[in-house]
C-alpha cells in the first residue's frame, strides 16, 4: 500500500486508494460528527419542556471545530448542517444556517486570536457566541411565527449550552486526537 507522497506499485505519485479513502473520511469527520450531534438533541428525554431548553450541541461542535481545526467546517458545510438542523427540528428554514455563518466568519476573522489561547478565553468567546446564536434563533423564530417567544427558554437554553461545553470540548478534543494522530 502506498503511503502519502510515495510511489505506488505503478509508478504514479498518486496516493493509493486507501489512502485517499482515509483523507476523505477524516475531513468528513468534523461533519459527521456534528450530524450526529444534531440527531442526539433530537432524541425525546422524559423531561418535561426538555425540547424547548435542550442544549445547542451543534453550535458547540461547529465552534469547537472551527477554532480547533480552521476550514474542518467549511461555509458550504455550515449552511447545509444548520438547513438540516431546521428542517428536523421545524426551525424556519435558514435560521440555524444563518447562525453558523455568522459565527464561522467571527471565528475565521479572530483566528489569531485563538491560536494562542488556553481554554477559558475561549470558553468566554464560547459563551458570548452561545447568547448571541440563542437571542438570533429566538428573534428568529419571533418574527416567523409572528410572537414574541418566551425568553425564559432561550435563556436557560444559552446556560446549559454554556455549562456543558466544557464536558463536549473535551470529548470532542479526545476525538480530534483520535482522528487527526499520524498514522504509525
Amino acid at each position: 500500500m502506498a503511503q502519502k507522497g510515495t510511489r505506488s506499485s505503478f509508478g504514479s505519485d498518486r496516493p493509493g486508494l486507501w489512502v485517499r479513502l482515509d483523507d476523505f473520511l477524516r475531513a468528513l469527520a468534523p461533519a459527521g460528527i456534528t450530524l450526529v450531534l444534531i440527531l442526539i438533541s433530537l432524541t425525546p428525554s422524559r423531561l418535561p419542556f426538555f425540547v424547548h431548553v435542550a442544549p445547542m450541541l451543534s453550535l458547540i461542535s461547529v465552534f469547537f471545530w472551527a477554532v480547533t481545526r480552521p476550514g474542518s467546517i467549511g461555509y458550504g458545510t455550515a449552511f447545509l448542517l444548520g438547513a438540516a438542523e431546521d428542517a428536523l427540528t421545524g426551525a424556519p428554514l435558514g435560521s440555524t444556517s444563518l447562525v453558523f455563518l455568522l459565527m464561522l466568519m467571527l471565528v475565521n476573522s479572530q483566528a489569531r486570536f485563538f491560536m494562542a489561547r488556553t481554554f477559558f478565553p475561549t470558553w468566554w468567546v464560547f459563551s458570548v457566541v452561545a447568547v448571541t446564536a440563542a437571542v438570533m434563533k429566538w428573534g428568529l423564530v419571533s418574527l416567523h411565527n409572528m410572537h414574541v417567544m418566551d425568553l425564559r427558554a432561550i435563556a436557560f437554553c444559552s446556560l446549559i449550552t454554556i455549562a456543558i461545553y466544557p464536558l463536549f470540548a473535551w470529548a470532542l478534543g479526545w476525538v480530534n486526537v483520535l482522528i487527526y494522530r499520524s498514522p504509525e
